[in-house]
């Protein structure tokens, strides 16, 4: 009601006195300090057209306000939609690059690192620490011994996991660090516990 009546009843149609359209700006917006802000005050609200044009300079203002804050919110937004997909597929790359599948199942059992020089190695990234290796079938369930060992059977890694079976199929699951190996020609083995070696060729990149 104080506002609609300040509309009305203090009619200056010749402008007397008043500040000019940058000072009623600066009002409204709170950019004009309160020390000239203060001086205008009285003749704001005893001016209809200076206290009209405040109000509407304010509107005007507010509604700027919220649609930079709304813009702002919706490039933070963005921002973050984009760094979570980049962050999503770079960890689903990283995944992928850390896990190594071995499918021995149609590869002959060999005995000792010399056995089936002329079959042709596995190719295996240095970076995989989780490897997942389909043995051969009618390898039974149970704890394997891993290891990767030169081609003179040196060893140079060692780990264990638990192979398991199903559709017919026995999978080993192991988690090892294989990147202190350098790249090159190499022999996987497995066994069980008190069974002799499985040897298998690899190649480490």
């Amino acid at each position: 009601m104080l506002g609609r009546g300040l509309l009305r009843e203090f009619p200056n149609p010749e402008r007397t006195g008043c500040p000019d359209a940058t000072v009623l700006k600066g009002i409204a917006a709170h950019k004009l300090g309160l020390a000239d802000a203060e001086r205008w005050f009285d003749h704001i609200t005893s001016c209809s057209p200076c206290y009209r044009d405040v109000s509407q300079f304010r509107e005007a203002y507010e509604l700027r306000r919220r649609r930079t804050l709304l813009a702002v919110a919706a490039s933070v937004l963005i921002v973050a939609s984009v760094a979570g997909w980049a962050l999503a597929h770079r960890r689903q790359g990283t995944e992928y690059a850390q896990t190594a599948v071995l499918d021995l199942r149609n590869r002959s059992v060999s005995r000792g690192p010399e056995s089936n020089p002329s079959e042709r190695p596995l190719e295996v990234n240095r970076a995989a620490t989780h490897w997942t290796i389909y043995l051969p079938l009618g390898s039974a369930e149970g704890t394997y011994d891993v290891r990767i060992v030169t081609l003179s059977g040196e060893p140079l890694v060692a780990t264990s996991g638990t192979a398991k079976l199903k559709d017919q199929v026995t999978s080993l699951y192991v988690a090892a660090n294989f990147s202190p190996a350098r790249p090159g020609r190499y022999v996987l083995e497995f066994r069980r516990a008190g069974a002799e070696w499985n040897s298998f060729p690899i190649l480490l990149r």
